[in-house]
C-alpha cells in the first residue's frame, strides 16, 4: 500500500498531498493541493491540544531542539 505525502512547496508556500515515485522525490500524477484543508485541521487540532493541556503545540528539529511553536486564536464573532 502506498503512503500519501504531504508536503509544502517551497516556490509557492501551497501545501499538496497525493503519492511520490519511487525516487521518493517527485510527485506522482494527481497531487492534490489541500492548503485550506491542511492548516484547518492544524488549526483545530492546536485549540483542542491548548484546552486538553493548556500549552501550545511545540515542534522539535531532528535535534530535539524546539523549532516551531504552533499558536491559534479563534475569532469570537458578534
Amino acid at each position: 500500500m502506498k503512503d500519501l505525502h504531504i508536503a509544502t512547496s517551497p516556490l509557492t508556500g501551497t501545501i499538496f498531498c497525493g503519492y511520490l515515485l519511487k525516487n521518493g522525490r517527485v510527485w506522482a500524477a494527481g497531487k492534490q493541493d489541500k492548503t485550506i484543508e491542511a492548516l484547518s485541521a492544524v488549526a483545530e487540532h492546536a485549540l483542542l491540544f491548548k484546552k486538553m493541556t493548556g500549552e501550545n503545540i511545540i515542534l522539535s528539529g531532528a535535534d530535539g531542539k524546539p523549532e516551531f511553536e504552533i499558536i491559534v486564536n479563534k475569532f469570537k464573532h458578534k
